[in-house]
């Protein structure tokens, strides 16, 4: 086992909601709406604080690796592994 986990998370993220939120699933990927406008980053910068502070992250583990100006976002998730994160998941999303 690794001493430092990696976990890669299929995002689809609404941003301009009326608040930043964890929706649910959307086949494979998890529906995140951020309030943050998707303009200069900011959006982005609302979904890594908003996935860290759920999983109990530090936001600089949360690590946009793919589509940071598309809805469709892979995030890496430093400290967790895929187990453990799911776990977490399947606790804010029944």
């Amino acid at each position: 086992m690794t001493n430092n986990p990696v976990a890669r998370l299929s995002l689809k993220v609404i941003p301009g909601s009326s608040r930043s939120v964890i929706a649910g699933w959307l086949g494979d990927a998890l529906k995140v709406k951020v309030a943050a406008a998707p303009e200069r980053g900011k959006a982005n910068a609302a979904v890594q604080a908003l996935l860290s502070e759920a999983l109990g992250v530090p936001a600089k583990n949360v690590t946009i690796v793919s589509g940071p100006t598309s809805p469709r976002k892979v995030v890496e998730i430093a400290g967790l592994s895929e187990e453990k994160l799911h776990r977490k998941l399947a606790d804010l999303c029944p």
